[in-house]
């Protein structure tokens, strides 16, 4: 048993790491940030993702029985921040003051890398929390049952969307950071996380009483839609900055994760 041990914890170091960089939940574990055990946590994103939507979609439930929608979704909306930390928020903010510094590249990357947040970062930040708790409202508002399953699935496919980026584009920084320890993470790996977060969102959709939007959607296909707005946006990041940072990562996250809430109050409301 003893030569057991550190061989199973070697190999909990990557969900380790995962949980730790992309959330709060607590890691009662010393964690090797090395580049093997991060490029292996990034197959462990949608895990992430799924903690992190069960957590908001029971909250969702308690407080649609205590309070009104507006109050609610204001509430989800401040708890989802607290999750993550703001770090994906952080990475929009970063991303939103540099690329619409409308710079070159090299002073878009240096915009990128100050800790200071410009106008840009901060509107991004106040429109894109603003957005999010409209979203919710109406989900809210459109009834609970409807889409219980599905907020788990925006946090899952929203993380496969950074796996994707991280395996599809490539670093653009030539001086390392933390997105650089990432490297190596390719299509094999890719495609292990999107098998894994396709089967969680789909058990999440049946756990959540999937079928009662759009007759039928399950949602596993919110991939479908995470896939096409992702790879849009990751392109146009890359075409500006020679390729995507850890901050672009957070963004795609970000702005992901409100598309997704978007297609299904979309769906909700066409139904």
């Amino acid at each position: 048993m003893r030569n057991r041990s550190p061989g199973w914890l070697e190999l909990m170091h990557p969900l380790g790491a995962a949980f730790q960089l992309l959330s709060r939940f607590p890691v009662p574990v010393e964690i090797p940030f090395n580049n093997k055990v991060l490029r292996r946590s990034v197959i462990c994103y949608p895990l992430v993702g799924l903690a992190i939507g069960l957590v908001l979609a029971g909250t969702c439930w308690g407080l649609s029985l205590l309070l009104p929608p507006v109050p609610a979704a204001a509430l989800v909306t401040g708890l989802w921040v607290a999750l993550t930390g703001g770090f994906h928020l952080d990475g929009l903010m970063d991303t939103a003051d540099g690329i619409l510094s409308h710079r070159s590249r090299e002073e878009m990357l240096a915009i990128m890398k100050d800790s200071r947040v410009g106008a840009m970062g901060a509107a991004a930040c106040v429109l894109q929390l603003l957005l999010k708790f409209a979203l919710l409202e109406g989900l809210l508002e459109s009834g609970w049952q409807a889409w219980a399953g599905y907020l788990p699935a925006v946090a899952i496919w929203s993380r496969w969307a950074m796996a994707a980026a991280v395996a599809w584009w490539p670093y653009a920084r030539s001086g390392g950071g933390l997105g650089a320890l990432l490297s190596g993470f390719g299509g094999r790996q890719l495609a292990v996380c999107t098998v894994l977060a396709a089967g969680l969102s789909a058990g999440a959709g049946a756990l959540g009483g999937e079928g009662l939007l759009t007759g039928g959607m399950p949602a596993l296909a919110l991939g479908l839609p995470a896939l096409g707005f992702s790879v849009l946006l990751a392109r146009s990041l890359a075409a500006k900055l020679g390729g995507l940072t850890g901050d672009t990562y957070g963004a795609i996250n970000e702005l992901t994760e409100t598309f997704l809430l978007l297609v299904i109050l979309l769906a909700s409301r066409l139904h």
